[in-house]
């Protein structure tokens, strides 16, 4: 009997963890994207600031990449595609400690994704929590490696 009642016990010890973990979970991302709410927000403020015009937000291209010959096709999304002086950007928020830096490497892959796949004439990262939007320009790798043999 009292192995019947340890059972019991540890099942319903881990039904009420798994609900736990997942209550948890649930407000953590509700609180994420509320924060990423706020700063799109507050993102589109930034930009004009700064002389862009919005053209579209939650913009979408399908890309297709080559895999072994054979297109591939994804659909992106980006925040904003906005314009300024005759060019063309995407314009991507990032809030948080991490995200809005180039030293986050899902940051950098995103943005370099996005300036080859919208083909637009730069990518900008805005840090709405900062106050800061940056232009961002990947150079080719012939560029890069002059740039630092001109260094050496």
């Amino acid at each position: 009997m009292l192995v019947i009642v340890a059972i019991a016990a540890a099942v319903i010890a881990l039904w009420l963890a798994a609900r736990w973990r997942r209550w948890r979970g649930s407000v953590r991302a509700k609180r994420r994207a509320a924060r990423a709410g706020a700063g799109e927000h507050a993102a589109i403020a930034l930009l004009e600031e700064e002389g862009y015009v919005i053209e579209a937000s939650q913009a979408r291209v399908v890309w297709a990449p080559l895999v072994d010959d054979e297109p591939l096709e994804l659909e992106l999304r980006a925040d904003y595609l906005v314009t300024r002086e005759g060019e063309r950007f995407v314009a991507e928020v990032k809030t948080g400690e991490v995200a809005p830096s180039l030293q986050s490497a899902a940051t950098r892959r995103q943005l370099l994704e996005y300036s080859v796949a919208f083909a637009v004439d730069g990518v900008i990262l805005v840090c709405p929590e900062r106050g800061e939007v940056h232009r961002i320009e990947f150079p080719t790798s012939a560029r890069a490696r002059s740039d630092s043999a001109s260094r050496g």
